[in-house]
């Protein structure tokens, strides 16, 4: 064919196509990722999470600060459930989470049953995503819809677990600070505290505020705390407290309550309304329950975006522990 035939807009139409054909992926995440290539995936999940919390249901909680301690460190990638191996250093093992983020196995058993109807399709990072919606669900908090499509990190960094976690006893403008460096504002911030509503906290994250005689902290409360939590650093470390005394297994807005009547558990709870920026929204968590919810959701929405590995990114593991 004469090549004098071919008009400009279908020449520009091709080159169009090949230069489109040779960019770099940037897929974006989807809630309808899995529709053509398994389509079973979240209910699969769900049946498993909803399976782990009833045998224990304090796995609620642990679930949904997985997801946080996932996505605050690399991003959502599933880096905080890689083991130590040659050429990794576990974030298992950072101060942050040692002998305390929980829900491993349970991310695992959920994979394993993925595995079975989708091998090789639905990524780690998505499951840990889904099983902090369903565990929010499970226990009566709010449930949204999870985009999807993140793919599996093939590192780790125990030196950002160690650096951009949250501390127990950070102030106000640090933790906004570290909210702020993952995208997430103020609001965000004290929203996605609200998760203590849920879980318990070990005795040594919370001594210093219950032997303190501080102002900003409830004496019969402290008082009740002090119980099951020695004042000597040799004892009693590992005793757990309710991070929310009244309401500690269900998802409610007890928690900003008890910041307001001052027996917020960790100092990092109670700087969220201790004369700051922050005391407002406190306030208005805790007189609009409905408020709160939708803007957990929204938040949890936001923190899934941080960082994911998309398209020809990373990989999907088969076992969540392992670069298999």
């Amino acid at each position: 064919m004469d090549s004098r035939n071919y008009s400009f807009p279908a020449i520009a139409a091709f080159f169009f196509l090949f230069l489109l054909s040779n960019m770099p992926c940037n897929a974006q995440l989807s809630p309808s990722f899995y529709d053509g290539t398994c389509p079973n995936a979240l209910s699969t999940i769900r049946t498993s999470i909803r399976q782990s919390i009833s045998r224990e249901r304090r796995m609620a909680a642990s679930l949904i600060r997985l997801h946080f301690h996932d996505c605050f460190v690399q991003g959502c990638d599933a880096s905080i459930l890689l083991d130590d191996a040659p050429s990794i250093t576990s974030e298992k093992n950072a101060l942050p989470n040692a002998g305390s983020v929980r829900g491993y196995g349970l991310i695992g058993a959920a994979k394993s049953e993925v595995e079975k109807i989708c091998p090789g399709v639905v990524s780690c990072a998505d499951i840990i995503a889904v099983a902090a919606r369903d565990a929010s669900a499970y226990v009566g908090g709010p449930s949204w819809t999870v985009k999807l499509g993140r793919r599996d990190s093939t590192t780790a960094s125990i030196t950002e677990a160690n650096s951009d976690l949250p501390s127990f006893k950070a102030d106000l403008t640090t933790l906004i600070s570290n909210f702020n460096n993952k995208g997430l504002s103020p609001r965000d911030m004290v929203a996605l505290s609200g998760a203590h509503t849920l879980g318990q906290a070990q005795c040594f994250t919370f001594r210093d505020r219950i032997y303190s005689n501080g102002t900003n902290i409830d004496a019969g409360f402290a008082s009740t705390r002090r119980r099951r939590c020695p004042a000597s650093v040799t004892e009693g470390n590992g005793n757990l407290a309710a991070l929310d005394l009244v309401t500690p297994n269900s998802f409610d807005n007890n928690y900003f309550k008890n910041l307001i009547q001052r027996k917020g558990l960790l100092e990092s709870d109670q700087i969220l309304f201790s004369s700051g920026s922050t005391d407002s929204i406190v306030r208005e968590y805790s007189n609009n329950p409905t408020r709160f919810s939708n803007d957990f959701a929204a938040a949890m929405i936001k923190m899934g975006d941080i960082r994911p590995l998309t398209g020809q990114q990373g990989v999907i593991r088969r076992i969540c522990s392992a670069l298999s």
